[in-house]
């Protein structure tokens, strides 16, 4: 019998996605959402209670949120979403599927909401990329068996890249998984900054990261 799934939203002043966020977690077959919010002052913590999230108020630092949610979620599995990001009708079968036939970690498929043309690009660089890689990143709703999780110590408390670390440890295991369902995000970073600027900064501070920078730089360099 499947067992439940928690699905865990950091939040930081989300009020525009949160209420839709939390809405496609329980249609996707979630038998909890809990928003980790880290300090709103606008209404995510009110419009995400409306929708049936649990809110917990925690540090600024996004990955300490994670870890403290995931210390109290009662699922046997956790996804992690991101407040701008919608799981698929299906989503949560599709995890028990994956972990029932051995994976321990993975995540999704993703595309863009928005219409702009460079957004297919960038979602077809991304796809191809965690399907080589195994290494799904953040925003493809990472989900994990909630006893490796624990085992490994949780996300470590990065100001940047704590998803993308766990990721690299859990592909190490062979175990990670892509399901073929797609989260639908929003592209509004790559609109914001350009497509290129924004790709050659993200591998950018993927390389200083593997050369041993500063992770405070690394997120500074990330904010600019």
């Amino acid at each position: 019998m499947p067992f439940p799934v928690s699905v865990i939203i950091p939040t930081l002043n989300e009020e525009d996605w949160i209420a839709a966020a939390v809405q496609s977690a329980f249609g996707a077959g979630a038998a909890e959402v809990i928003v980790a919010d880290g300090g709103s002052f606008d209404r995510t913590a009110r419009l995400a209670k409306s929708a049936g999230a649990r809110v917990m108020l925690s540090d600024r630092l996004r990955s300490r949120r994670l870890n403290h949610a995931a210390e109290s979620a009662t699922g046997r599995s956790l996804i992690f979403l991101h407040a701008d990001t919608r799981l698929p009708a299906g989503g949560v079968a599709a995890v028990h599927e994956a972990l029932d036939d051995g994976a321990i970690f993975g995540g999704f498929r993703l595309r863009f909401a928005e219409p702009q043309t460079k957004l297919r690009v960038a979602e077809r660089m991304i796809n191809f990329r965690s399907a080589i890689t195994r290494c799904p990143w953040g925003d493809q709703a990472q989900f994990i068996r909630r006893d490796v999780f624990r085992q490994l110590g949780g996300f470590r408390e990065l100001p940047i890249m704590d998803d993308y670390e766990l990721a690299l440890r859990l592909r190490m295991s062979g175990r990670s998984r892509i399901l073929p369902l797609t989260v639908i995000t929003s592209g509004r970073r790559f609109l914001q900054k350009g497509l290129w600027r924004t790709a050659w900064t993200n591998w950018r501070i993927i390389a200083k990261y593997h050369a041993g920078a500063d992770v405070e730089e690394l997120a500074k360099m990330y904010r600019r």
